[in-house]
């Protein structure tokens, strides 16, 4: 299985390793560490140094309770980063919502549209949509993500109920649209949005029953970097899941990527990368070990 971008054809024979950049000063995880065009760059490079298959860059924090960044700042923010990550020789993805700075990113080089709200936000009924941005590129890869209401407001009031039909659903919808606008579904990857409008017993139930978010032909993306919910189950009580340092959950989180991937993930989010590799690398070596299985680019 291949996942389509701009510049790339992603041989999945083997898990893929999304390095996060955050040009933003108010990210949850790694906030200010970042926000300078020279501190994201040299973030950049120490990714790839440490085994970053793609690089994911975003101007706009969508940590809970995070309100929207202007169109003008958020382009300032990722264009000059980006100018230079497309030089790097890796595929480069832009993390954003706004199709003004999708198509902008997409005139640079960029390979992938990474987006939290799956190409549905707009300044106005009549304005541009990522759908268009997207389908009228010739071979763009594009990350549709499953969000419950937006940012501002998903935490206040999760979903209800059995939220793994529920994303399946969304995102067989999602996809659907867009194949229906000539897109290859070898182009499109999925995410469940883990932590985005989720309880915790629902994150881990996506995660549990993620084969049930497979889709043919279509990649699948899974985010649990840092999350929340990781601190929520390796903690004693809430006043501890408060003082937990996102640090402190880079084993959780290499612990989730793992068995995401094992559930059939082909893509992980991460910030933690060098860990991660490690991880995968421990993985392939029992996978080669299996009688009778044979493990390609591994």
């Amino acid at each position: 299985m291949h996942w389509q971008t701009a510049r790339y054809r992603i041989d999945l024979q083997k898990p893929r390793i999304m390095g996060i950049v955050n040009v933003t000063p108010d990210s949850f995880s790694d906030g200010a560490a970042h926000q300078s065009p020279d501190a994201a760059l040299a973030h950049c490079e120490l990714l790839l140094r440490e085994g970053a298959d793609i690089l994911d860059i975003g101007g706009e924090s969508t940590r809970p309770g995070a309100l929207p960044v202007p169109l003008d700042l958020e382009l300032q923010r990722v264009l000059p980063v980006l100018r230079h990550a497309v030089t790097l020789g890796v595929p480069v993805s832009v993390d954003t919502y706004k199709p003004e700075v999708m198509r902008a990113a997409l005139d640079l080089g960029a390979d992938i549209v990474n987006d939290i709200w799956a190409l549905r936000w707009r300044a106005a009924p009549d304005a541009l949509d990522g759908v268009r941005v997207v389908a009228a590129h010739p071979a763009c890869g594009v990350c549709l993500m499953h969000m419950h209401r937006d940012p501002s407001q998903m935490q206040v009031a999760p979903m209800e109920g059995d939220a793994v039909p529920q994303v399946a659903a969304f995102l067989a919808q999602a996809a659907q649209q867009l194949m229906e606008q000539g897109v290859a579904a070898a182009r499109i990857c999925l995410d469940p949005g883990i932590g985005f409008g989720k309880t915790v017993a629902q994150n881990f139930a996506l995660l549990a029953r993620q084969s049930e978010l497979r889709l043919a032909g279509c990649a699948l993306l899974a985010g649990w970097s840092r999350k929340s919910s990781l601190a929520a189950v390796t903690q004693t009580s809430l006043a501890a899941v408060a003082r937990m340092d996102v640090q402190e959950r880079m084993v959780p989180s290499v612990v989730a990527a793992l068995l995401a991937v094992q559930n059939g993930a082909h893509v992980v989010r991460v910030h933690d990368v060098r860990p991660t590799v490690q991880a995968f690398k421990v993985l392939a070596a029992q996978r080669a070990a299996l009688p009778g299985v044979r493990v390609d680019g591994e």
